[in-house]
């Protein structure tokens, strides 16, 4: 059976660890370890990890330089076939990891699968599913974005890649998928396969400014790549215009209204069909400026009801 390394960086979240670690160590029909890397938190959350120590393949508390040294710290430990990692306040769906191996199995010609997302709040009530499609290399050169909690890649295409660049804090998981799919096709499973958490502390909303930072820092390493760089320059205006997306994207869902708009329209510059394509999330930005306070309600509430017809 295909061993499967979960790697799961954590610092200060102890709210959210233990629904984390469970969601791992109780998943069934399927053969894993599990490696918890901590920064030195100081809340409570060694307590969680040593209270499951002798379930974990292996774990650390030491301060380091962030998300990416401390998940490097578990790919160096890792040894699976397939490898992926869990945040401190995300968590897997059951049977998550069988249906992975599964596929895996199935599909030796693929070194990336990835699947949707369950998006929940900070005390766990569901928001909605974030649906993907399958994607190519130059998809995600558009920054078409997969969502890093239900993203698996073989062992094998990580170590001729190389591991997360700790230059990165925001997209570091981008960057990766980036190098890998140059080397691999990926593949897209329509199951949910995992939670992503979104609360105050997340850093996608008390960040969001950073994404699009990195998304331009992303472009600007991509310019220097043999592999991409004509690619690049056949799609430029598709390119520019997804990152700008990416920015919207992210300024307005912290709140940042004006300032995603502004994003929003040199997105539609570049290319309006990218633009148009988030026209709800655009007239909710814009209503928002005036401040009608039911707005955000309103949308929430249409996304949950989406949420519960698929269900």
């Amino acid at each position: 059976m295909t061993l499967i390394s979960i790697i799961t960086p954590s610092y200060n979240q102890a709210d959210f660890l233990e629904q984390t670690i469970l969601s791992v160590l109780e998943q069934k029909n399927a053969q894993f370890e599990y490696l918890i890397v901590d920064g030195a938190s100081t809340d409570g959350s060694v307590g969680i990890i040593e209270k499951h120590a002798a379930s974990l393949a292996w774990y650390i508390s030491e301060a380091d330089s962030g998300q990416a040294c401390a998940i490097n710290k578990g790919f160096a430990r890792a040894g699976g076939e397939i490898i992926a990692w869990l945040n401190s306040d995300d968590y897997y769906l059951p049977n998550t990891l069988s249906t992975i191996a599964n596929l895996f199995d199935q599909h030796p010609e693929v070194g990336i699968i990835y699947g949707d997302v369950l998006s929940v709040d900070g005390a766990g009530n569901p928001i909605n599913i974030q649906h993907f499609q399958p994607y190519t290399l130059d998809d995600l050169m558009a920054f078409k974005i997969i969502s890093q909690p239900a993203v698996f890649m073989r062992r094998s295409l990580l170590e001729k890649v190389g591991y997360l660049d700790n230059d990165y804090h925001f997209l570091l998981d981008h960057h990766l998928w980036l190098r890998i799919a140059q080397l691999t096709p990926m593949l897209y499973t329509s199951q949910t396969l995992a939670a992503a958490r979104y609360h105050d502390d997340a850093k996608n909303i008390a960040h969001a400014e950073e994404f699009g930072a990195e998304a331009f820092k992303i472009l600007a390493w991509m310019k220097t790549q043999p592999n991409l760089a004509p690619r690049l320059a056949k799609n430029e205006s598709k390119i520019l215009a997804g990152a700008h997306h990416l920015d919207a994207f992210y300024l307005v869902e912290a709140g940042k209204m004006r300032a995603g708009l502004a994003a929003y329209w040199r997105s539609f510059l570049h290319n309006p069909k990218t633009a148009l394509k988030s026209w709800k999330r655009i007239l909710y930005a814009f209503l928002s400026l005036f401040g009608l306070a039911r707005v955000r309600e309103v949308y929430l509430n249409l996304r949950k009801k989406n949420l519960l017809r698929e269900a």
